[in-house]
C-alpha cells in the first residue's frame, strides 16, 4: 500500500521540470495541482515565470491541464489567462478527475505525468490512476487548514520511507 505514496520523481519545483526532458521520454501531457506546485496558495495570478512555463510546454506540444480541489472561482481565475483547461473540486485522491482529464486531453495515461506538491492528493491520486507522478517542493511553507493536516500525515509517510531507504531526498 505504501508505494502508492512513493512519487515516480521528485524536483525543487516546476522550473526544473522542462519540455525537452519530458519529450525524450514521449510524455505528451501534464496533469499538474495547482496551489502550492504551480503559485503559493493564497496568490491568486500566475507569476510571469509561471506564464513562460506554459508557453514552453505549448510550444513543445505539451498539453497541460490544472486540477485542483480548490473551488471554481479559484481555478478558474489562475486558469484563464493562461488558456489551460481546468477541473476544479477534483477530490484528489480519488482517480476520476485524473482520468477525466487524460481523457479530455485525449492521452492514454504513459503519455502523462502528474505534478503536485502533496503525497495525500497528488501522488496518491496520480498513482492510483496509474500515472508517472512527479513530486514538487511546496511553493511556501503554509497552507489552508486541511492541507496542514496533510502535511502532518505526509511527514510521518515520508519520514518513514526515508528510513526504510525509498527516498533519498530531503525537504
Amino acid at each position: 500500500m505504501l508505494k502508492y505514496f512513493l512519487p515516480t520523481e521528485h524536483v525543487k519545483s516546476i522550473f526544473d521540470i522542462h519540455p525537452e526532458s519530458l519529450k525524450t521520454r514521449n510524455i505528451k501531457g501534464i496533469i499538474t495541482d495547482l496551489d502550492n506546485t504551480l503559485v503559493a496558495w493564497d496568490v491568486a495570478d500566475a507569476t510571469p515565470e509561471i506564464a513562460e512555463w506554459f508557453k514552453r510546454m505549448k510550444a513543445h506540444n505539451i498539453k497541460v491541464t490544472i486540477i485542483s480541489n480548490n473551488k471554481w472561482e479559484r481555478v478558474k481565475i489562475f486558469s484563464e489567462p493562461l488558456n489551460a483547461p481546468f477541473l476544479f473540486s477534483a477530490r484528489k485522491p480519488l482517480s476520476q478527475s485524473f482520468k477525466r482529464a487524460a481523457k479530455e486531453m485525449e492521452l492514454s495515461k504513459d503519455d502523462i505525468v502528474v505534478i503536485g506538491d502533496q503525497v495525500l492528493t497528488d501522488v496518491l491520486g496520480g498513482n492510483l490512476a496509474g500515472f508517472h507522478t512527479i513530486l514538487v517542493v511546496p511553493i511556501v511553507q503554509t497552507d489552508g487548514k486541511v492541507t496542514r493536516l496533510n502535511r502532518k500525515i505526509e511527514r510521518k509517510i515520508l519520514s518513514y520511507m526515508r528510513k526504510k531507504g525509498k527516498i533519498s531526498w530531503e525537504e
